[in-house]
């Protein structure tokens, strides 16, 4: 789990982060009828929800393409924001993880969490063009692009 230590330790806010008991996590992955990647878990229930303010003004001084992380969502958001986000016009069965600043969403499929598994593809919810698209293969990989900034 290095690129998510080495994600924390470069981007993570000073504020303390409160890690996340596992029966929380149990109990969210039931209401989704899901089962969250093991790289998420291990960021969450290690760490808390991360947030990276920094991230963006690193991105905008290099003038990178990738769309920036912010703040990653609690686990009451991750259910919730998932159906508002599906209701106000985002495609069905995505599972919202993470936000940029601008409403953006970062998520997982559903399908890729029919099952338990290392690491998972990230796609990322554009709220202005309404559309869903891949950003990386796995969870992993994509915050590894934050740390090679």
């Amino acid at each position: 789990m290095n690129s998510i230590d080495l994600f924390v330790k470069n981007w993570g806010s000073k504020s303390a982060m409160v890690p996340i008991k596992a029966e929380d996590i149990n109990e969210l992955e039931s209401k989704l009828n899901a089962f969250l990647p093991d790289s998420y878990k291990y960021l969450i229930s290690t760490y808390g929800l991360v947030h990276t303010p920094n991230v963006l003004t690193k991105i905008c001084d290099l003038g990178s393409d990738i769309s920036e992380v912010q703040d990653f969502l609690s686990l009451a958001d991750v259910y919730s924001l998932s159906q508002l986000y599906e209701m106000s016009g985002m495609q069905k069965g995505h599972i919202l993880f993470a936000s940029d600043c601008k409403g953006n969403m970062f998520c997982f499929k559903q399908t890729d969490c029919v099952s338990q598994q290392k690491d998972a593809a990230v796609w990322f919810f554009d709220q202005g063009l309404c559309s869903v698209t891949q950003v990386s293969d796995s969870f992993s990989e994509w915050l590894d692009k934050f740390n090679e900034l």
